[in-house]
């Protein structure tokens, strides 16, 4: 035996290479099916494989230019991250962005800005910009609330995010007043670490469901007393990245922790219907809203992805009729998705976020209804030139997912889908989300969110306003084509929005309803 050990010790190292490069090529040749390329050149096949694994990355590195990537180009990322940390985030030399393209957008600044006087929030609270409209108001919800953020976490499940990711984008909305819709996934403990919180369910009522995979009043009355976090309660009906399209958690992710926050079954697949089962009809959508928001006092809303529009036009029959109906409506583009869709959907189905906000805002603004309902944008808004044109077509809050994920580390590898995320951002895998060290991405999340609303209220004071929530449709303008050239959005979607009640500052600093923190 120790001469056999001997002998093997003798051999060189490289020929131990030769080795597993001879099995390697056998197993190629004589034993595996599936890949033409591997059989056909054994061993470097294997490099086209490996090439196409890290093509994504090799492209976002070192071959797209800086505004030339998507979803979200280098120039946008750099910003988010520059700002999460605190870093400059200036550019030099001006624009290298084509400000004659297409739909690039220019926000008119006034010829003398808005000058913040003493004693104004402004000057103590620099990052204080809450919504302008009180979610329930109108319909005398017994907890209405109004957001202290115009800019607020998009709803991510746990289980689509990793614990430490949910807890870090929770933990960081507290520090800085905004909200944290928590997806379809359940309330989660990761949830419940002080800030905000909008509970939002889909077909499958994770958190509030039924042994028959049915809604549970009674269940969502619990979670709600239990846990005066929530603010208020979203029904989503579809989605920007898979718009009728129900999801599937395999088994093999559901652990005991997410079974019991889900209320589901240790390894079972659970398959989300495309549909509700609790309502089939737009008078049943309003009854539901209506039991909910009765039972529990909060305010209910409602969040769709934009397609046919028949029956948007009949709940705003329905709500200017009974002068009942949802009290915040989240319109999600297209353009948007976090969670794994396929390209079929998400390249294809539902319209991108400026037509559909357009087409539905219409529809109320002709009702008159504008001023009962907050609306929320969600669909690549996070940055303030969007977020300003946003607000001049009619949106009172804007949501933000990917931008968020960004904030604490996402860098856009696009594997959300396989829970392989290197950033421990979207993944369950524990080794990958150990690297996210939460008091410090917590901190990142509050301070992309602070950069944001202090550059927002900056561009809002150079267009010689207070509030975003004053913008109008005159201030923004967009290239259309090369004949038409260049307008204001009024003329190019052909509605004027509505003009939002509002003082001062100090009134919404003073407002009862006001949610998070006074010091953001």
């Amino acid at each position: 035996m120790e001469e056999f050990l001997d002998f093997l010790g003798d051999i060189p190292w490289w020929t131990w290479v030769l080795i597993f490069l001879a099995l390697v090529a056998v197993r190629d040749i004589f034993f595996q099916k599936a890949h033409t390329i591997s059989h056909n050149y054994p061993v470097v096949g294997h490099l086209r494989y490996w090439l196409e694994s890290i093509g994504p990355e090799m492209r976002q590195y070192f071959v797209a230019n800086n505004r030339e990537e998507l979803p979200f180009n280098r120039i946008e990322r750099s910003w988010i991250y520059a700002s999460a940390k605190k870093e400059n985030n200036y550019e030099g030399f001006g624009t290298d962005r084509d400000i004659y393209k297409h739909q690039h957008l220019f926000i008119k600044n006034a010829m003398i800005g808005f000058q913040v006087p003493e004693k104004h929030p402004n000057i103590e609270h620099p990052y204080f910009v809450p919504c302008a409209k009180v979610m329930g108001a109108h319909n005398k919800r017994r907890k209405p609330y109004r957001p202290a953020s115009i800019i607020n976490v998009s709803a991510m499940s746990f289980g689509s995010l990793s614990a430490a990711a949910i807890e870090s984008l929770n933990k960081g909305v507290e520090k800085c007043g905004a909200y944290h819709n928590t997806g379809e996934g359940g309330l989660s403990p990761y949830h419940k670490q002080g800030g905000d919180v909008i509970f939002h369910f889909g077909t499958g009522y994770f958190g509030v469901r039924s042994r028959d995979g049915g809604f549970s009043m009674d269940k969502l009355k619990v979670l709600v007393d239990e846990n005066p976090c929530v603010k208020a309660i979203e029904i989503k009906l579809s989605q920007g990245a898979k718009p009728g399209k129900g999801g599937v958690l395999p088994g093999s992710k559901i652990t005991h922790e997410l079974a019991e926050i889900r209320g589901v079954e240790v390894g079972k697949d659970v398959i989300s219907p495309p549909t509700h089962k609790a309502f089939s009809t737009i008078p049943e959508l309003m009854d539901f809203i209506e039991s909910i928001a009765e039972e529990t006092g909060l305010p209910v809303g409602i969040k769709g992805a934009i397609g046919k529009i028949d029956q948007w036009q009949e709940l705003a029959d329905i709500m200017k009729k009974t002068g009942k109906g949802p009290d915040f409506i989240t319109i999600d583009g297209g353009e948007g998705g976090t969670g794994a869709a396929p390209p079929s959907f998400a390249d294809h189905v539902s319209l991108p976020w400026t037509y559909g906000f357009s087409s539905v805002y219409k529809i109320f603004l002709d009702h008159g209804l504008t001023d009962r309902i907050v609306f929320i944008g969600s669909g690549k808004l996070g940055f303030p030139g969007k977020a300003a044109m946003a607000f001049a077509m009619g949106v009172d809050c804007i949501n933000v997912a990917r931008e968020a994920m960004m904030s604490i580390g996402c860098i856009q590898a696009q594997v959300c889908h396989t829970n392989r995320c290197p950033a421990g951002v979207a993944t369950q895998n524990k080794w990958r989300q150990s690297g996210i060290n939460v008091p410090l991405k917590s901190d990142r999340l509050a301070q992309y969110f602070n950069t944001f609303k202090k550059e927002f209220l900056e561009i809002t004071h150079a267009a010689g306003y207070e509030h975003p929530c004053q913008f109008h449709m005159e201030d923004i303008q967009v290239n259309v084509d090369d004949d038409y050239l260049s307008s204001d959005i009024r003329r190019v979607y052909k509605y004027q929005k509505e003009k939002v009640p509002f003082t001062s500052m100090q009134d919404l600093y003073n407002c009862e309803h006001l949610g998070g923190k006074k010091t953001t």
